[in-house]
């Protein structure tokens, strides 16, 4: 692919740092940095359909898209779904490897400041007008916030000049060596100039346009005929993506023929799909925790969230809340990342709650306290998670208080005021460490644990521009191992995701991040 970083090979090249499994998942986003999905009331309309006509898929999403805008939505379904209208410069697959996406080629300058992207030519948007440079200075200028405005995200905002070289050139200087840029650069969706109604009508370059969106009930993609990639174009006609979260409205609607494949939202009821269904698992690279808000009394003592820590049997909420289908975790990453996963910390926090009420007499709480614990209701696997930790909490003298709220009111309050005590949430994978990482920062501005530590921020920003790998790994650990002896929030377990897949549909794929990839899925004929 002939990828020249200057003296470097960029061929490619591997974010290392998750080789991982995802989509659909509950939290985090294309555009923005953290988090979960949305809330729904809908139901499928009657729209049966015979297994002989293959001109169209049907599948589900669990949230109401948060914005079909790639620049406003932070919601991991809308992401996943709208993934298949817009593109970035670069892409992943299924390993986390970086390939060339709209960008055929990229360098880096020996400097490692600026990366120069040579685009492929004759992509066309889906209003027809022509991808070129002028349409990357556009819209990384948008995310960086060079055009005026604020950055998009904090981590665009690393980028200090976007130039474009010639109409299918371009060069985005960085403020600082970043390690990360070619993941950023994977999910930073490239839109057409000049056109700003992507709220209402999103116009992109991937392999489905879209047709219409009506709420509360599904999400219309057609094939986009004109696609570059005739290697990665569209094989189904037509994709609806309807708005379901209930279980039991999934289950139906996969055995009347209303939906072709669907993500379910619990672990029970699937034998009575194995007839017609492959049922597919695999880990999400999601962290199911019970976000502790650092800031608040008595929250802010370490002995009182190092006892929350040790009062959660996490093997109790694996078996009453998935079935068992979840990887139990020490850590804010899942062992899927692999190498940046620190296998130091498992077990950090044994189940073991006399040691919960010792550390509780220490802090001066001898009686306990009550504790708030937010929870989004459209999520069942949370709301069921925080039956079983309420009770555990109960019997260290802790007594919690579940309080459920709209998905709406969650993004709000706890996501964007961190106006709570506990939540119960799920944060999705990043293609990076950093981005994982980072969301506990001091400058994350979404930072709803407010967890606040020196050392941790200054690796942080050192293993950013670290070019020696292993150096770059051993940072990583440490901020993980820090994390954990603060005793920052509680890592549960990364929950698998589960698919019913019609037996004659093939091509689907788990990805390291959110993205449901329709383009790959089609129908064998048998």
């Amino acid at each position: 692919m002939g990828k020249k970083m200057g003296r470097r090979v960029l061929s490619s090249l591997t974010i290392t740092a998750m080789t991982v499994v995802a989509l659909l998942a509950s939290t985090g986003c294309g555009m923005s940095e953290n988090t979960p999905a949305g809330e729904s009331k809908s139901t499928v309309q009657n729209v049966a359909r015979t297994k002989s006509e293959t001109d169209i898929l049907r599948t589900n999403m669990i949230s109401e898209p948060d914005s079909l805008d790639p620049w406003k939505s932070a919601a991991s379904d809308t992401s996943a779904v709208m993934q298949n209208v817009f593109e970035g410069l670069l892409r992943y697959d299924t390993d986390a490897k970086i390939l060339p996406g709209l960008a055929q080629s990229w360098n880096l300058s020996d400097d490692r400041l600026t990366y120069t992207f040579q685009l492929n030519k004759g992509v066309k948007f889906h209003n027809d007008h022509d991808l070129t440079a002028e349409d990357v200075v556009y819209t990384y200028q948008h995310l960086a916030g060079l055009d005026g405005n604020k950055a998009v995200a904090v981590r665009y905002s690393q980028i200090a000049a976007v130039k474009a070289i010639n109409d299918y050139e371009v060069a985005i200087t960085l403020k600082k060596p970043s390690a990360q840029f070619p993941a950023l650069a994977a999910m930073g969706m490239i839109l057409p100039k000049g056109y700003d109604k992507q709220a209402e009508h999103p116009i992109g370059t991937g392999p489905y346009k879209f047709v219409s969106y009506t709420p509360g009930q599904k999400i219309v993609l057609a094939k986009n005929e004109a696609y570059f990639d005739q290697t990665r174009a569209a094989k189904i006609p037509k994709v609806e993506i309807h708005v379901i979260h209930d279980q039991a409205t999934v289950i139906s609607a996969l055995q009347s023929g209303q939906l072709d494949l669907a993500r379910l939202m619990s672990f029970n009821s699937l034998d009575v799909l194995n007839k017609d269904f492959n049922i597919m698992k695999s880990p999400s690279n999601m962290v199911q925790l019970l976000g502790l808000n650092n800031s608040v009394t008595p929250l802010n003592k370490l002995e009182v969230r190092q006892a929350i820590n040790y009062a959660i049997d996490k093997k109790a909420v694996i078996d009453g809340v998935f079935s068992g289908f979840a990887t139990e975790l020490h850590s804010n990453f899942s062992p899927v990342m692999k190498e940046y996963y620190n296998e130091r910390l498992d077990a950090y926090y044994p189940y073991d709650p006399e040691k919960a009420k010792d550390l509780l007499q220490k802090a001066g709480l001898l009686n306990g306290f009550t504790l708030n614990i937010k929870v989004p209701s459209n999520y069942t696997m949370h709301m069921d998670a925080a039956q079983i930790i309420a009770e555990q909490l109960s019997a260290v003298g802790i007594k919690a208080k579940i309080i459920p709220v709209e998905w709406a009111t969650w993004l709000e309050e706890v996501n964007s005021k961190a106006n709570y005590e506990a939540t119960i949430i799920s944060l999705t994978g990043k293609l990076d460490p950093a981005d994982v990482l980072g969301r506990f920062s001091t400058s994350y501005k979404r930072n709803f644990t407010k967890f606040r530590n020196k050392e941790f921020d200054e690796l942080i920003d050192r293993a950013s521009t670290e070019s020696d790998n292993e150096k770059r790994v051993e940072m990583y650990r440490e901020c993980q191992e820090i994390l954990a002896k603060e005793a920052g929030s509680v890592f549960i377990c990364d929950p698998n995701i589960v698919m019913a897949v019609r037996k004659d549909i093939q091509g689907y794929k788990f990805y390291p991040v959110s993205f449901l990839d329709l383009a790959a899925i089609s129908y064998t004929g048998k």
